[in-house]
Formats: C-alpha cells, structure tokens, sequence
C-alpha cells in the first residue's frame, strides 16, 4: 500500500504520516497543500479549542493588519468578499475558519491538544509526540506551526507582580473589563499599540503611554472594498490574481528603502515625517516621536488614528523609562508615581528567536532548545540538522520587513510539502538536511544581514540580546520565494528503511517541482 494511501490516525500500532503543531495560518496551509498532493494521513494538534492562532488570541479593540487583505491570504484559497484594503482581525479569522470548512480540514484537527515535547527515535525513524493530558502520538514527519508570536508574556519588568490594579496584555484581551472611567496606561508603541490606543482614548477618563523608543508611521488609506469590485473578482478570479500582483509588487519595491539603506530610505522617512507634521501641532511633541534611527530599522508602523489620539485631552505621552511598578501604578525614572486603574502592556511576545518553542530532542540527544540558546538557525527556515524529518513554517530568517508574511510561509509549505513527499514516496526513515549545507547557507544569510537596515544598531524584537539576527530574511520577497522553489535533495541525507546509520545513506538529484 502507498505511503500516501494508507490511513492510520496516529493511533494503535501505525503512526501518522505527518503531525502538524499548530490550527494557525501555517498549520491549515500546510494541511491543505498536503491533502491537495494525496498526503491524507496527517493530524492538526491544536492547544485550543478554536483555530486562528494570533487572530483567534488577538482580539484587541482595533485589531488588524496591516498588509493588504488581497496579500494577507493564500494565493490558492482567494477570498474575493474583503471588506476593506486592510482587514480587521475578526474577518481574517473569518477567512481562516472558512478555508478549514472549504477544504475539509476540520476532521483532521485535535483540539485541546498541548505539546509538551518531542523526541525523534533514530531507529524507527518517527517522532514521539507527548500531550498535557493526553496520549503520546507517533510520526513519521512534523510540521511545527506554532508560530512566532505565539506565546504572549508580560514584560519582564520589577514590581510587575505587586501592581494590584487590572493587568492585561494585547494578545489576551478581557472584553468584560469596562474602561469607562477608568485611568489607564498603555506600556509600548508598536504595531499593537497604535491600534489600541486610539480606541482605549475613546472609552477611558485618561490614557497615558509610555513610550521606550518612537516609531516611524506611515499613513494607510483603507477603503471599503465596492460590491462591484467583489463581483468581479467572484466571475474572474484572474482580476484578484493581478490586484495581488500589484499589492505584492508594491510592497516588494519598498524593499529598497527599508531592507538597505539607500536613497528611497530618505524617501520613506520623508513620507512619515510628511505625514507627521500634518497631524501633529506641538513641535515638542513631534521631537519626542521622531526616531533616531534609520527606517526599517524596527518594524513599520501603519496608521491615521494614533498621532490624533495622543493629542486627545486625556490622552499624555510619557518618555521617561520605567523603573518599576508599584501597588497602585507606575514609577519613572525620574520618581514620579503614575497611578492607574488598569495597564494594558502591548509588548511582551516569547520569540523563538534564541531556544526553542517546546522541548525538542532531535538524533543522538541534542537538544533544539540548547543548540539555538544563542540564536536560533536553520537551513533556508525550514530544516535543521540533526532533526530529520522535523519542517518548521515561519522559521528562524524568514521575516520579511517589507512584504507580506503569507508570501514567504506560502513558499515554506510548498517546500515542505514537496520534502514530505519526498519521504513517504521513497520510503526513507530520515530525510535530514546536511550540516554543512546548513552552516553554508547560514553563513552567507548573516553576512547579508550585516548590510541591512535591522543591523544598524538599533534596538529592536529582531535580534538577541547580543545581536545576533535570527529573525529577518536580507532580500526581497521574490529572493526568499525562489530560494525555496524546488527541494535540491543534494542538500539532505536520505537515510533508507534498511540502512544502519546515515553513513549509508543515499544522495539524491535536485527534484523539480515544476
């Protein structure tokens, strides 16, 4: 019987062909690419009883993204029913939910289902798979899509513990906290903050920020998508296959102004200083929120609410750092005790950018969590030696600063798919990329990275606390997608049923996926 045929559920004496961690934008993808190249035999192990990821846990008033909604989408599951240029979180959940009814995802999804580690056994070439609270489940491949931000954490900050007041953070919203007459503090600026800010202004009595380091903002015109426009592209899918296009090719150019510094970098600073200006009176205030460091430095910020927000007659920005947190509020650097009813921290994300998300033992007992302890690295975000069979989505190197993050994770899956296929066709018990193709790539990865923007000595989530960067990827989108177009099996060790040990492995060709 075909490795792609048979159908065990991963449970009695056959493993899964493939576990995927994680019922997020990755998780569903790769699930549906799988299925839609015969590989049935897989399972979704999903820690909560809904799926979304992020935009299930991010439910913050104003929540949304900002890519365009045309882009932030799967080009083989194309919604033509966008509201607006730019969706809200509630609609991309929508779309997530929808892809799962659509491709017949939802039977193969276990909720309530936390990892709580994996071990791969070299000899039966499978992954054991342990649960909070449930059976272990063996594999013979994982996907792990957790994703990056998927661990959300208030900030290490002294004193966090003796506030008395409301505490919340972006990513764990309380909808049943009533912020009316309320004084409330935002700690952080990001791309969070700026959405909840302007909401939290409208509702609270007061609103103070406390702001570490300014952003550069851009504006974003957001239109309602016509009842026009969705007819057309519902009668010629082809219509929404050139608007993406554009919006892909669009942001693909602006590469060149906040991947690298160069004149288009002046450019865009010069737009949001622009629009600055237009928006903010007070030239004090335009001092303290204008950055000093290069744009893309740190993440783009997108918004035409958070500059008049601040200048609200309740609304304050605070700069001077945080010292610590008291029984009643927050104390600055300079001694001055902000007292509030509630703190919402838009800031505090566990990034898989050192150690590792869950306990992983790979080949000989290493350990993922202490191999990446100074960064974390892998081959072209996807594979890491010494872990065979074990494919990552959104991995270490794989941010884009300037295009949409679905771009690059739908390349991920079409090569982890494709490397997937590879394993079950032949019927290998290791499929593990070749170390020194790894230490080559990565090699070249951060001497790219020296030249960027995002290694120009700011301070940003990007990088460790040495500044090692093990988030973002140095090029454009269409580098990033190319670099993952076929599987080159020269690049792994395929390790056969009946071989003894990796020694005996056989080498491949590259395998076209055409």
């Amino acid at each position: 019987m075909s490795a792609r045929a048979k159908r065990s559920g991963g449970t009695g004496a056959e493993p899964l062909d493939v576990a995927i961690i994680g019922a997020g934008f990755a998780g569903i993808g790769a699930a549906i690419r799988l299925r839609q190249k015969g590989i049935t035999d897989f399972a979704i192990f999903e820690r909560d009883t809904r799926v979304g990821g992020t935009w299930r846990d991010n439910t913050y008033p104003g929540a949304a993204c900002d890519i365009p909604s045309r882009l932030y989408s799967f080009a083989f599951a194309p919604n033509a029913e966008w509201s607006h240029t730019y969706s809200g979180s509630a609609e991309i959940l929508s779309y997530i939910e929808s892809m799962v009814e659509e491709f017949g995802i939802r039977p193969s999804i276990r909720f309530e289902h936390t990892v709580t580690g994996m071990e791969f056994d070299e000899v039966s070439g499978l992954w054991d798979i342990a649960f909070e609270g449930r059976p272990a489940v063996k594999a013979r491949s994982v996907v792990l899509a957790s994703g990056p931000l998927s661990n959300a954490s208030l900030p290490s900050i002294p004193g966090i513990e003796d506030y008395e007041g409301k505490k919340i953070h972006s990513a764990r919203w309380d909808h049943d906290y009533d912020f009316a007459g309320k004084k409330v503090a935002v700690v952080g600026t990001g791309a969070s903050a700026v959405q909840i800010i302007p909401e939290l202004v409208e509702r609270a009595a007061s609103v103070k920020v406390f702001q570490r380091t300014p952003g550069w903002v851009l504006p974003r015109a957001n239109r309602r998508t016509t009842g026009l426009t969705k007819q057309l592209y519902r009668q010629a899918p082809v219509a929404q296959k050139l608007a993406r296009e554009a919006w892909f090719w669009g942001h693909e150019s602006v590469a060149l102004g906040v991947v690298w510094k160069s004149p288009l970098t002046r450019v865009v600073e010069s737009v949001a200083t622009l629009h600055m200006r237009n928006q903010v009176s007070d030239p004090w205030l335009r001092r303290q929120l204008t950055p000093d460091f290069r744009a893309g430095c740190k993440r783009l910020l997108i918004s035409n609410d958070y500059y008049p927000a601040l200048q609200r007659e309740n609304c304050k920005l605070i700069t001077w750092p945080i010292a610590r947190l008291s029984e009643r509020g927050i104390r600055t650097a300079e001694g001055i005790e902000h007292q509030f009813d509630a703190i919402v921290f838009a800031t505090g994300f566990d990034v898989s950018k050192a150690g590792a998300p869950i306990p992983i033992k790979g080949r000989d007992g290493r350990v993922l969590g202490d191999e990446w302890s100074r960064g974390a690295y892998a081959f072209k975000s996807v594979a890491v030696a010494g872990y065979p069979n074990l494919f990552l989505t959104f991995g270490p190197n794989s941010g884009p600063g300037h295009n949409s993050a679905l771009v690059y994770m739908e390349a991920q899956i079409e090569y982890l798919t494709d490397a997937i296929g590879v394993l079950l066709d032949r019927d290998l018990r290791m499929l593990e990329v070749r170390r020194d193709r790894q230490d080559q790539h990565n090699a070249r990865l951060q001497e790219r990275l020296s030249a960027t923007t995002w290694n120009s000595g700011c301070s940003s989530w990007y990088l460790t606390e040495d500044g090692f960067n093990a988030t973002m990827f140095p090029g454009f989108g269409t580098q990033y997608v190319r670099q993952l177009a076929r599987v080159e099996l020269d690049d792994y060790v395929l390790v056969r049923r009946d071989a003894v040990r990796a020694a005996g492995a056989e080498h491949g060709t590259a395998l076209s996926l055409g």
